[in-house]
């Protein structure tokens, strides 16, 4: 199944209520379809400005990309979620996934979990967030969450509330393959510190990472939607200089800087032919970039089709 490209932009001015504003109303005219936060310890809070970029437009959806779902506890975090999707008219799209900056654990004086156990974690979230936001009650005993809940006492607008899990390692995709309604590819690997490098950007491992997503999603009837976030992107003719200085930042060979799917280089009619491929090849759909104006020209030749 082929589905019609999406194209959502992360916003960066998230503390500003006149430029936040100005954003969403652009990305809204602009034909995007969802504007983004982020959820990021200094920096503001991921959903506080939806609520003004939602006030501000008619259609565009909201939502963070991503929780740090180690920060948030599943039970306070559906009530935040169904009380945003309610005042925001059914326009919430929830974006989860494990977390990775050690920094800001370390801030919030909770220590990071090892990867196991916040892939883990994010499992038990998701579970008791469904049960919260589908049927406003949950019971559930894991091994992180114990959870019985009567009622959240609000209720989201829409009947299911999409849910978008990022990531990159085999566990996180293999769940989100599982339980998501988007899967976000990143590309992104994380160090002991977390901080993240592009470890993950060569083509064939997000190949086999849409392999994953398969196998996990085998038993549900629709598969969940593909998305990319994207690191950079340049529309200019092509040259090959470009390519070799982003090689070198990127750690890659200029071949692998201009097949991967998270830098988008080149015409606007390169660039274009690039999505389509890539869509045709692993099945993305679903594309979030940080500059709304710059992408217009990609998103208008492509939005919805």
């Amino acid at each position: 199944m082929t589905r019609p490209f999406r194209f959502g932009v992360q916003a960066r001015a998230l503390d500003d209520r006149g430029p936040l504003m100005d954003q969403a109303r652009q990305a809204e005219q602009l034909g995007y379809h969802a504007l983004f936060s982020a959820d990021h310890l200094g920096a503001a809070d991921p959903f506080v400005p939806l609520m003004t970029a939602a006030a501000a437009t008619d259609r565009l959806m909201v939502g963070p990309l991503v929780l740090n779902n180690d920060l948030h506890h599943p039970v306070m975090l559906a009530r935040t979620a169904a009380t945003v999707d309610r005042l925001t008219g059914g326009r919430l799209l929830l974006g989860i996934g494990t977390g990775y900056a050690a920094a800001e654990h370390e801030a919030a004086g909770s220590p990071i979990r090892p990867p196991g156990a916040r892939v883990a974690r994010l499992a038990e979230s998701i579970a008791v967030l469904r049960l919260l936001l589908d049927t406003d009650s949950a019971d559930f005993e894991g091994a992180h969450h114990h959870v019985a809940v009567r009622s959240l006492g609000v209720r989201p607008l829409q009947a299911k509330v999409p849910l978008l899990v990022g990531g990159h390692g085999r566990r996180v995709i293999e769940l989100a393959g599982r339980v998501a309604d988007i899967v976000q590819l990143t590309g992104l690997t994380h160090g002991a510190d977390g901080a993240p490098s592009p470890g993950g950007f060569r083509l064939e491992a997000i190949e086999q990472r849409c392999r994953w997503i398969e196998a996990a999603a085998a038993d549900r009837s629709i598969q969940p939607e593909r998305s990319i976030l994207i690191q950079v992107v340049d529309l200019e003719p092509r040259v090959e200089r470009r390519f070799d200085e982003l090689a070198a930042q990127l750690g890659l060979t200029a071949d692998e800087v201009e097949e991967t799917p998270f830098v988008l280089v080149g015409s606007v009619e390169q660039v274009i032919d690039k999505l389509q491929r890539l869509r045709e090849r692993l099945g993305v759909s679903h594309v979030v970039v940080r500059n709304a104006l710059t992408c217009a020209p990609i998103v208008q030749a492509l939005a919805g089709r």
